[in-house]
C-alpha cells in the first residue's frame, strides 16, 4: 500500500510560479513511476508529467513543456513538479499519482495509487 500526499498548492498570478511536492509512504517509493495529473471544473483529469523509477526518464504534456518540471529524490520519497510561467488555463486539482509498470504514463487508470489532490489557482 502507498499513500500519497500533495501540498504546495495555491494561489498565484499570471506568469508566476508554484512547487508541488508529493510525499509519499513506504519503503518502494522508487520501484514506482510517478505522474502529475490535473482536473479543471467541467473537465476530464488530464496527464501532466510523469518520472520514471530512477528519474532518468520524463513524458511532459505539450501544454505544459517547457513551463513545467518534474523531479523525484527517492530518498525523501518525494516527487515534485515545479510550474513557471504559470497560465490562467493551469487552473486544476492537481494530483500524483503511482504506477508500478510504467506501461503507459498517459493512462490514469494504469495507475495504481493516487493522491487526494491539491489546488491551484492562476488569476489573470
Amino acid at each position: 500500500q502507498v499513500q500519497l500526499v500533495e501540498s504546495g498548492g495555491g494561489l498565484v498570478q499570471a506568469g508566476g510560479s508554484l512547487r508541488l511536492s508529493c510525499a509519499t509512504s513506504g519503503r518502494t517509493f522508487s520501484s514506482y513511476y510517478m505522474g502529475w495529473f490535473r482536473q479543471a471544473p467541467g473537465k476530464e483529469r488530464e496527464f501532466v508529467a510523469a518520472i520514471s523509477w530512477n528519474g532518468g526518464r520524463t513524458v511532459y504534456a505539450d501544454s505544459v513543456k517547457g513551463r513545467f518540471t518534474i523531479s523525484r529524490d527517492n530518498a525523501k520519497s518525494t516527487v515534485y513538479l515545479q510550474m513557471n510561467s504559470l497560465k490562467p488555463e493551469d487552473t486544476a486539482v492537481y494530483y500524483c499519482a503511482a504506477d508500478k509498470s510504467g506501461s503507459n504514463v498517459f493512462a490514469a487508470v494504469l495507475y495504481e495509487y493516487w493522491g487526494q489532490g491539491t489546488q491551484v489557482t492562476v488569476s489573470s
